[in-house]
């Protein structure tokens, strides 16, 4: 065990982020999420849901103050609603980067955005639209 790493941080989740660099991202996936078949790493976090991970990923990761954007979400199709998921994902990133701004992009936007990620972490999160991208930023 080591101090001060939240417990819902597996091993290999903190070294893929110790391994990133400024301006990679990370994507916290839904369960519905195609992560596998994106040719990006992989990191399982079945059981837990994207809030949690996403509190404990802040509360290591800065975020990329240099983009127009921190984290991104992928935009509802047709009439669904506003997922209330992504107000909770404000309001956890805000204690953490009260600076930070999120951006909304179309679904299969979204897919080629998580191609290039250096790692999808695929959660047990069922909230529809529940996926989020975050920029690592500068120490």
């Amino acid at each position: 065990m080591l101090k001060n790493i939240p417990p819902v941080l597996s091993p290999d989740l903190v070294k893929s982020m110790m391994e990133m660099g400024h301006g990679d991202e990370l994507v916290l996936a839904d369960a519905n999420f195609p992560g596998h078949s994106l040719g990006v790493p992989v990191v399982r976090a079945d059981g837990l849901g994207v809030p949690e991970l996403l509190n404990a990923v802040c509360t290591l990761m800065p975020l990329d103050q240099y983009n127009d954007f921190q984290y991104f979400l992928m935009e509802t199709v047709g009439d669904d609603p506003t997922p209330t998921i992504w107000a909770k994902y404000r309001e956890i990133i805000a204690p953490h980067d009260p600076k930070a701004v999120g951006g909304q992009v179309e679904r299969f936007a979204f897919y080629e955005q998580a191609k290039k990620a250096s790692v999808v972490v695929m959660t047990g999160e069922t909230a529809l639209y529940g996926n989020i991208i975050v920029k690592k930023g500068v120490v």
